[in-house]
């Protein structure tokens, strides 16, 4: 779970300045960096819908922090609406480019950011130490599985790209051990080159504003 938070706190991080980096009427860039957004908001949602589906109604269950479960629900909630407004402005940007778009998806994604910090820090000091109370192992293991079978198969390289970017050596060990012969193989000649090449695409035109 830390793992993943790690990789939702980047692509968060990242999203106002990739935004703003796009020239006015750059429709073409626009529409690859609004792309990167829909897999970003789509992958927040479905880490989520798995919490409340599989996790917050079995610590309700066993009375297990009732009032802080209510407020991971309540704070699902307030991501939720930052979210909805990324996606009034989102189609308007990825179609003109123009400057107006830009600045308010912008602002907006600075928002989502500070709302999605505040949950995923609350989530991994205050919730995680419950889960590992009172889940049982194949409990938790459950959410992991059904956040990978149900990942669309074209985004399995880049959603493993993702995780390893940042992991610490142990934590490559871990996933890759998870994955089957085949998933390995193909991340090594596939997938890695597969994900450099999405995050030159995205990101060198930070790397050459911060070059000046």
């Amino acid at each position: 779970m830390v793992v993943v938070h790690r990789v939702f706190r980047r692509e968060a991080a990242l999203a106002p300045r990739l935004v703003r980096a796009v020239p006015d009427g750059d429709t073409a860039r626009a529409a690859r960096i609004a792309a990167h957004l829909d897999d970003y908001v789509m992958g927040l949602h479905h880490h989520h819908s798995l919490e409340d589906e599989l996790v917050w109604p079995l610590l309700h269950a066993r009375g297990a922090g009732g009032e802080l479960v209510d407020r991971m629900e309540q704070q699902h909630q307030s991501i939720d609406r930052t979210l909805a407004v990324v996606a009034e402005w989102l189609p308007a940007w990825r179609r003109e480019a123009n400057h107006i778009a830009r600045e308010e998806l912008a602002l907006v994604l600075l928002e989502h950011h500070r709302v999605l910090l505040e949950h995923l820090d609350d989530e991994e000091r205050l919730v995680l130490p419950l889960v590992a109370e009172h889940l049982t192992v194949a409990e938790w293991d459950l959410v992991g599985r059904r956040g990978l079978e149900q990942l669309p198969k074209n985004k399995v390289m880049l959603a493993l790209g993702a995780i390893l970017e940042d992991a610490t050596p142990q934590e490559r060990t871990y996933f890759l051990g998870r994955a089957p012969f085949v998933g390995r193989l193909l991340w090594k000649t596939v997938g890695r080159r597969q994900y450099t090449a999405a995050c030159r695409a995205l990101r060198d035109v930070l790397h050459e504003e911060a070059g000046r």
